[in-house]
């Protein structure tokens, strides 16, 4: 017979709850732009009907946003990861090249700050080191809000930047790099839950020096913990009761070290291994001189308008990868 695993029911519930917020915020968003396409036919309907030029202009108006909201639905289906939905921390380090590269890191952070406001997503910085004269040695933020790391996973990488440096007093162009890390938020929930019928224990007689309760009575327990394997043994308390409870409290910590173990063996999973940032790992250039452009090396999407994009225009990019991915 197979035993259960330790986890299956504590993290079956986890999930279970974690999975119905995530669909009812689906079918809200689903219901959303259903709504604003009823809307949307009506108004085309009416103007039909009566070709009220307000009702024209009006629904000009509309059709973008419908547009919108439907690609963004489709993107979204394209998210089947176990932590897509999770939120998102995002760390930038800069490259080697001092000055430059830090002010590069620190026109990431705010790219990346301007498309998650675009996105309605709150921003918090959990870890900010300024730069000696300007930009950021490194900066870690957490990115709320739902799916930010199924859309954040695609920026995971080295980002190159050629421009004339403003800090370069002859105008020479300069090759900058930074890198981009993004981790799932997971959910610090490491409580213990024994299940009773998943421990064996055992009594004995306690060993020692002597004395008026030792060997006389089974006072010392070894509780085995049958899924992981797990054994505890206590007999440094005089009675049965605290060797139990002394005991328990041991196996929990065990637990406890290794739920932390395997969630940790996730992370590293996710994060995969780390490039150097430098030439030939670059997932995307960013041109601004001698021509202004930007490329990602992965899907080979371009933008023309380097500006937007550093004003957080990064759909494009996002959903090349997505696809590419799916």
């Amino acid at each position: 017979m197979v035993e259960p695993d330790f986890w299956d029911n504590q993290e079956l519930a986890q999930r279970t709850t974690k999975e119905i917020s995530v669909l009812k915020r689906i079918i809200q968003e689903w219901e959303s732009v259903h709504a604003l396409y009823e809307d949307t036919y009506t108004l085309l309907e009416l103007w039909e009907e009566s070709g009220d030029e307000s009702l024209h202009k009006e629904l000009v108006a509309t059709l973008p946003k419908l547009e919108k909201a439907v690609d963004e639905l489709e993107l979204a289906s394209l998210l089947s990861g176990e932590y897509d939905s999770n939120n998102a921390i995002l760390t930038i380090h800069p490259g080697a090249g001092g000055t430059e590269s830090q002010d590069w890191a620190s026109m990431l952070w705010r790219m990346y700050t301007r498309w998650a406001e675009d996105q309605g997503y709150e921003v918090e910085i959990l870890d900010y080191q300024p730069g000696e004269e300007a930009g950021l040695k490194d900066v870690t933020m957490l990115i709320k809000g739902l799916n930010s790391y199924g859309y954040l996973k695609a920026e995971k990488g080295v980002h190159r930047l050629v421009r004339i440096s403003p800090f370069d007093s002859s105008g020479r162009r300069h090759t900058s790099f930074s890198s981009v890390e993004v981790l799932p938020e997971i959910d610090d929930d490491l409580t213990v839950e024994i299940n009773p019928d998943d421990l064996r224990i055992d009594t004995y007689r306690a060993s020692g020096a002597g004395g008026q309760h030792v060997n006389k009575t089974d006072s010392a327990i070894r509780i085995t913990h049958l899924p992981t394997g797990i054994v505890v043994q206590c007999q440094s308390e005089r009675s049965q009761h605290s060797n139990r409870e002394a005991a328990m409290k041991i196996l929990r910590s065990r637990l406890m070290e290794k739920q932390m173990e395997e969630q940790k063996a996730k992370l590293e999973s996710i994060k995969g291994q780390q490039q150097d940032i430098a030439w030939g790992n670059q997932i995307r250039s960013y041109v601004f001189c001698p021509y202004t452009m930007v490329k990602d090396h992965r899907t080979n999407v371009e933008v023309g308008n380097v500006d937007a994009v550093m004003d957080g225009y990064l759909d494009p990019f996002i959903e090349g990868f997505l696809k590419l991915k799916h």
